[in-house]
């Protein structure tokens, strides 16, 4: 015999945690199942890697071509998940009225937030691992400490998140799938990422090396081709943009 008040229903939201690990799942699995965020952020990086240390495309100086291009490479993967992607994806979700009702739900918008910024993370440690294997079998010889690496890398992340979702947050969603598309093509070609940003004119490097992407990719550089101690200027960069960013997301960030 049942005992009264066993199905007795007990409505009430989850804890916290618990939401926002679900919501993470939920935003990489979504990730990972579309097929031009991953050419965007895995395929493009991958061949960009293959084919630029194989083929004598770009003179990247003394040394082999593998180990200037990869800590580039690992920059430009990061922009491509934290800011692009992260922006188009979004601007759509924001269009079409997906954050309107899941900020409607219990979990709160800065929890929507950290989990779409968990989302990236994992997706970048996707990212990290595939380049390095792929840089490994190209040759790659990396030097330096990994926490400055990872320091470099966490701050990255968190510029560009900024950056995202202030267009992501402002602009209409064919306008960010326009003007996210753009500056991807305008810092792969002048961010330092491919081509050494001494190959540009001296007034346009000093303008070109307070990039985001040519802060990541220089201090990345410095570390891992060169065994440079911490680089302290391109991470003073990386904290302006990363804080600048998500401030002004903040402030400015439409959800409808």
């Amino acid at each position: 015999m049942t005992a009264t008040g066993t199905y007795t229903p007990r409505p009430g939201a989850a804890p916290l945690p618990r939401m926002i690990a679900a919501q993470t799942a939920l935003e990489t699995r979504m990730l990972l199942r579309n097929g031009e965020q991953l050419l965007l952020t895995v395929v493009i990086p991958t061949l960009l890697l293959v084919l630029f240390s194989t083929v004598d495309v770009v003179d990247t100086g003394p040394g082999e071509a593998v180990d200037f291009l990869t800590p580039g490479v690992l920059a430009l993967a990061v922009m491509s998940t934290a800011f692009t992607g992260q922006a188009i994806a979004t601007g759509f979700e924001r269009r079409y009225g997906v954050l309107k009702r899941l900020a409607s739900s219990p979990l709160p918008r800065w929890g929507l937030m950290t989990a779409k910024t968990a989302s990236v993370l994992v997706t970048e440690v996707l990212q990290v691992i595939l380049l390095t294997v792929v840089a490994y079998a190209l040759g790659w010889s990396p030097h330096g400490d990994p926490l400055s690496v990872l320091l470099l890398l966490v701050l990255g992340t968190a510029a560009f998140s900024g950056l995202g979702l202030l267009m992501a947050g402002t602009l209409k969603a064919e306008a960010t799938l326009a003007a996210a598309n753009l500056v991807f093509l305008l810092l792969l070609v002048g961010g330092g990422v491919i081509v050494p940003l001494d190959k540009f004119p001296q007034g346009a490097q000093d303008v070109l090396g307070l990039l985001p992407v040519s802060a990541l990719s220089d201090g990345l550089r410095d570390v891992l081709q060169h065994g440079a101690g911490t680089p302290w200027g391109d991470l003073g960069i990386l904290a302006v943009w990363a804080v600048a960013g998500l401030a002004a997301a903040a402030a400015f960030f439409r959800w409808e």
